[in-house]
């Protein structure tokens, strides 16, 4: 079976050539999972796939992630064949900042008759969640806040880690079965993100041998991580990915 990981899009929040960072897990060349959904990647994916994605999931709220979420909206909302078929993906405790952030801006339409979430099919997780016969595990990164970002997961496969500081003790666990690691990375790191000094000072080298980057502020950034070594995302690119792990549960 095959399995790859297409990049919409791979920069930070102003890096607008590079568009925002998303991606699509695919299997068999079909889409299975949107991760993120900023201002641009509703037109990237309509472009790449021709319909709405049936599932989308969160790692965290900036807008350069869910930007896009409002016009995704209006896109099902007006279809009476998408309508309310869209998976929504998110942690639990990422619902009530949402809420506030998108869902609940009053009258939604002018002539009224829908609330935001009538769209999408909303299914908040806390460990992970099963898709297609798939459990993806979610875990907690370091962006921003405590408990406002969540990485996934896709045992023997892939993992994404969306925007984060270093978090070895996360990929320990959830990259320990040669998974490909998609990690936020740009030249230099700050309170939000990695930068490339903290790649050799907290992960092991087998690690960081199947990190891919992704979220740079320029491809001229992208270009000096690639001179240091590493393999970095380019928006539009797939990538194969490792068959993942027969079915399990979020017990093992």
């Amino acid at each position: 079976m095959s399995w790859t990981l297409h990049a919409l899009g791979t920069g930070a929040a102003q890096a607008h050539a590079l568009g925002s960072s998303a991606a699509v897990i695919e299997h068999e060349a079909q889409p299975l999972l949107l991760i993120d959904c900023g201002p641009d990647t509703l037109a990237r994916y309509l472009d790449a796939y021709g319909a709405p994605p049936p599932a989308v999931y969160l790692t965290h709220l900036h807008m350069d992630h869910v930007g896009g979420l409002e016009g995704l909206f209006y896109r099902l909302w007006f279809d009476s064949v998408w309508r309310g078929r869209t998976l929504l993906f998110l942690h639990a405790a990422l619902v009530p900042l949402l809420q506030a952030r998108l869902a609940d801006y009053p009258r939604l339409l002018a002539e009224g008759g829908a609330q935001f979430w009538d769209a999408f099919r909303l299914l908040p997780c806390s460990r992970g969640f099963w898709l297609q016969g798939l459990w993806f595990d979610v875990f907690a990164t370091r962006h921003h806040r405590p408990r406002t970002a969540f990485g996934l997961a896709l045992r023997g496969s892939c993992v994404w880690t969306g925007d984060t500081r270093p978090i070895p003790e996360m990929l320990a666990e959830y990259a320990a079965q040669g998974e490909r690691v998609f990690h936020d990375c740009g030249l230099v790191g700050n309170p939000s993100h990695t930068g490339l000094d903290d790649l050799a000072r907290e992960y092991p080298a087998e690690l960081r041998a199947r990190f891919t980057l992704y979220h740079q502020a320029s491809a001229e950034e992208a270009a000096a991580l690639r001179a240091a070594g590493y393999a970095v995302l380019n928006p539009g690119q797939r990538v194969a990915l490792p068959e993942p792990e027969p079915l399990r549960d979020e017990a093992g």
